[in-house]
């Protein structure tokens, strides 16, 4: 182990000294023909992603310059020096650690053995790590007089009656109490607000049934795991009880029952001009320097077009409104939509006793909850290093062999689930596997859907429990169900609208308007140019808008480095 360490340990020598010679030549000679630098802040202050190696080699120089990236080394405390097999690969990875003008910085290596004695890199990632702080900012709670109690302070601080937030975190779910949390940690002044009764009701309110479906290990929050006696998939109210016990215990600023009406942003004060709709039905205008939009990639609900639907006589919602099955027992139960909220709704539907037919509107991935769905997280969260360091290997791969990982892993899933995808096939379910079959973390990422961990809707559909029709086989809605193209008539009570949600771009020209909402453009999926998500989690191209969202790792792992952007812009105006 300890000859790897310095097999890497010379690679980052010859590395630094390519660097530090400005020799393009020596750099190449480092570099696999086809690598790829991920970069988080770490070498340069951006957030993207380059594959090829001209392109790595040009964009390595030129940064690592204006960088002054130094003092490379392995960092074998985090992940140590170690073969793995990555995407068919042999590799030696190790963690890296070195110095820039920004602060300290970490990373992650893969060297592959380049024939002769040494190893050329195949993927880099670096990222920031702890900044050098350059303005000497304080925190409310550091301000605080011998006057008040705990308490009091409290009350005061989230008051605001006297001072306006730094940043507006627009949104309470998990999301938006990470970034604030972040925030906190750099003594950045930062207002949660969200429009539900309590923290925690955007899981409260939903339906009964909904857990979570990939296991505790991977969707702990910043500085508080889950306890150890959490179960392996966290039942909704859990989720909503722990956001707002976190909220209180991490002493964040929330504001419940308040919403954003609209924002503008200031030029000449660089800051936003925001009014908030209040509990009281009264506004407030405040000008916070920063917003960070963390109303969900599940935002706003969808409502697919389907024709006569305003005819029914029955019950019309969606899935996002939907809460219990109980009521609908011996009644009949419509749902359009075959991914996670539709299975979900549907088989608890079934379970009380309701008559139910799914309405497949497109081609959707299925794989078993156990064990396929969580091989994907076993890449990262598999039993072994603290979650810092899983973190670190999660964020270490570039979106290239992250394809290549999910591709391998879905061949896997396929074959352990054939019987089952044989059965479903059969019942008239129309199957795909993601994007060049690889799986559904890459469908989650660009469309924030199409796909279900099956816990047990399945078998029903495949037994014919639930029935299953084609939307191509609907012809319209009528007073009391669907007609299908062949005369025949679903009866329905009930229509659950299980058509998914708007991404967060949805909302930017209401409150925004039509110039900010074109500047910024697509928010979630992929940027050609990067390879990272667009305007996630980094600068966006109006000044003081940042996005974050996504699954609990993503916003445990993000939300630091947004917020260390956030911290550099206030601290160079300080």
């Amino acid at each position: 182990m300890n000859r790897l360490k310095d097999d890497v340990q010379d690679w980052l020598d010859s590395f630094e000294h390519a660097l530090g010679q400005d020799s393009q030549t020596a750099l190449t000679d480092l570099l696999c023909e086809d690598p790829h630098w991920r970069n988080i802040l770490g070498i340069g202050w951006d957030f993207r992603t380059i594959s090829g190696r001209d392109q790595v080699c040009g964009a390595l120089m030129r940064s690592a310059q204006a960088a002054d990236a130094r003092n490379f080394a392995t960092d074998c405390a985090q992940i140590p020096a170690q073969h793995a097999e990555r995407a068919d690969e042999s590799v030696v990875e190790c963690a890296i650690q070195f110095q820039s003008n920004r602060g300290r910085c970490k990373g992650v290596v893969r060297l592959r053995p380049d024939g002769q004695s040494g190893f050329r890199a195949w993927s880099l990632m670096t990222a920031i790590d702890e900044p050098s702080i350059t303005a000497d900012r304080q925190s409310p709670t550091e301000l605080r007089d011998a006057t008040r109690n705990w308490h009091e302070h409290r009350a005061v601080e989230r008051g605001y009656r006297d001072r306006d937030p730094e940043v507006l975190v627009v949104g309470g779910g998990h999301a938006g109490l990470c970034a604030a949390v972040e925030l906190g940690q750099r003594n950045v002044d930062a207002l949660v607000i969200d429009g539900y009764e309590r923290v925690g009701d955007n899981w409260r309110n939903r339906y009964s049934a909904l857990h979570l479906h990939n296991r505790t290990p991977s969707n702990h929050l910043p500085y508080l795991p889950f306890p150890s006696t959490f179960p392996r998939y966290i039942p909704k109210d859990k989720i909503a009880n722990w956001l707002e016990a976190y909220a209180d215990i991490m002493e964040l600023n929330v504001w419940t029952r308040t919403s954003l009406q609209q924002a503008q942003y200031d030029r000449e004060q660089q800051c936003w001009i925001a009014t908030l709709a209040q509990p009281d039905n009264s506004t407030r205008v405040i000008r916070p320097r920063h917003i960070v939009m963390a109303t969900s990639i599940s935002g706003s609900p969808k409502r697919a077009e389907i024709p006569g639907i305003q005819n029914f006589n029955g019950h019309v919602c969606h899935s996002g409104e939907f809460e219990n099955s109980q009521r609908w027992r011996d009644q009949s139960a419509v749902v359009f939509g075959t991914g996670t909220s539709a299975h979900d709704i549907s088989q608890d539907l079934e379970r009380h006793g309701a008559s139910v037919t799914m309405i497949q509107r497109s081609p959707t991935l299925i794989v078993n909850l156990e064990p396929s769905a969580q091989l994907y997280d076993q890449v990262y969260y598999d039993d072994g290093p603290p979650l810092a360091a899983r973190d670190l290997m999660n964020s270490s791969f570039p979106l290239a062999l992250v394809k290549r990982i999910q591709k391998k892993i879905t061949d896997k899933t396929r074959e352990l689930d054939a019987p089952l995808h044989a059965r479903l096939d059969k019942a008239g379910f129309r199957l795909e596997f993601g994007e060049n079959g690889t799986g559904w973390p890459l469908k989650y990422r660009t469309r924030g859907g199409g796909y279900y961990f099956n816990a047990g809707c399945s078998e029903l559909i495949a037994d014919g429990r639930i029935k299953l029709e084609q939307f191509s086989s609907v012809s319209h809605v009528e007073r009391d169900g669907i007609r299908l193209h062949n005369q025949s008539l679903i009866d329905a009570d009930l229509i659950v609208l299980a058509t998914g949600y708007h991404s967060q771009d949805h909302m930017l020209e209401k409150l925004y308007g039509s110039a900010v909402a074109e500047k910024v453009g697509k928010v979630w999926g992929f940027d050609d140019d990067t390879q990272e998500l667009n305007n996630m989690w980094t600068r966006t191209p109006q000044s003081g808008l940042w996005f974050t969202g996504g699954s609990f790792s993503q916003c445990r792992i993000y939300s630091r480095y947004l917020a260390l952007q956030i911290e550099a812009e206030l601290n160079s105006h300080a």
